[in-house]
């Protein structure tokens, strides 16, 4: 759903403009030093970027789905390093409190998360605990007005940035499954929490994730999400949900980007005589790569604006999940093959694409996961 097309194009030509000027010719460096400099990360917060989904009674743009899959898809045509420093306090960070928080949560945090004052981390995986989300082993334990928490959570997105983080944590030892988990915000600088050193990963270099340990951490009962206890799977599903869609975006916008280097490269590089772009393999790579991008798109604004009008797409986001993040995939994959040698050199962006892009199978739900939720909810919604 657009609610006003004038000034969603407003947006999203700034949106653009900032993405070309200013961040694609940076990207280089960001790898490099393995930084986002602090200046562009103060132009993000001015431009209101992390607090696109917040809704605007709390300071934010409360964009809605199809507008956030269009700014995402824009915001893909860069490194998705500056996409993911913005997009905890838009999504998993700030979403459990804006879906399911009581009005003093809200309140409290919502407008913090939207200026960048605050950055929101989300703490589900552990150790032990990663596609079966529902075992999460960090406890909770009441004492009077607060609960102690204990447990460790790993690969937390901007963890050594935070200001809260969203705790799943198991509230009763009882209950082994989704019910006995509770969702709390806790506050970064309380005592017992030691934020581990940053990841070294594949790609995405830029980012910054990391262990986050729970020792003895006091909560205050007030903190819990929603004021109810056992209902943080459930709020974390929800939050998945949109972000799947969200994620789905992205891989468009990267494999354009990816398709749009690809293309020049392609035009410009001569062999046998004439452009690489005339020889008819590679022009099939292009155009399978073309064609797997636009149907991500597709159906990413078809579920975006199913979800806008209140359907249930849990399936639906796990499609587009599924689909896009594996498209992206092939899509880089196929330019670096075009870009032959020269692909793979760090100097050519494709090379620190075809990295950066694999991890988008694996968070918020590896591939696996989404074919499971996908066959679930079909044997479950089956009417013969």
């Amino acid at each position: 759903m657009i609610r006003d097309q004038e000034i969603l194009n407003q947006l999203l030509d700034t949106v653009s403009r900032y993405v070309r000027e200013r961040l694609v010719p940076i990207e280089a460096q960001v790898a490099e030093e393995n930084a986002i400099p602090e200046d562009v990360i103060e132009e993000m917060k001015e431009m209101g970027l992390f607090g696109m989904t917040i809704p605007e009674q709390y300071g934010g743009l409360g964009l809605t789905m199809e507008e956030e899959s269009l700014v995402a898809i824009e915001l893909g045509r860069t490194s998705p390093v500056f996409r993911s420093l913005i997009g905890t306090n838009n999504g998993i960070g700030s979403a459990a409190i804006a879906f399911e928080g009581t009005q003093e949560q809200k309140d409290t945090y919502l407008p913090k998360y939207a200026s960048g004052e605050l950055i929101g981390s989300f703490c589900l995986t552990e150790p032990d605990v990663g596609s079966d989300a529902s075992s999460v082993k960090t406890s909770a334990k009441r004492d009077g007005d607060v609960y102690i928490l204990n447990g460790t959570k790993r690969y937390i997105t901007n963890a050594p940035r935070a200001g809260t983080f969203t705790v799943m944590a198991r509230t009763d030892p009882d209950k082994p499954g989704a019910s006995g988990i509770t969702a709390f915000i806790v506050d970064a600088n309380s005592d017992g929490i030691t934020v581990g050193q940053s990841d070294k990963k594949m790609g995405q270099a830029g980012t910054s994730t990391s262990d986050v340990i729970f020792e003895d951490v006091k909560v205050p009962a007030k903190n819990v999400i929603g004021g109810v206890e056992g209902k943080g799977f459930y709020t974390s599903m929800k939050v998945l949900d949109r972000g799947r869609i969200h994620i789905a975006a992205l891989s468009v916008g990267i494999a354009e980007r990816l398709i749009k280097d690809a293309l020049q490269f392609a035009i410009e590089r001569k062999q046998f005589g004439k452009p690489i772009a005339e020889h008819q393999l590679i022009q099939a790579m292009l155009a399978d790569s073309k064609t797997e991008a636009y149907a991500a798109k597709c159906m990413v604004m078809d579920a975006s604006r199913q979800r806008d009008l209140g359907e249930n797409i849990t399936a639906e986001a796990s499609c587009c999940k599924l689909y896009a993040t594996e498209m992206v995939g092939r899509v880089a994959d196929r330019a670096v093959q075009i870009h032959g040698g020269s692909g793979y050199m760090a100097e050519y962006a494709v090379e620190r694409f075809y990295r950066d892009v694999r991890l988008l199978r694996l968070y918020e739900g590896t591939s696996q996961i989404q074919q499971i939720v996908i066959a679930r909810t079909m044997i479950k919604e089956a009417t013969f």
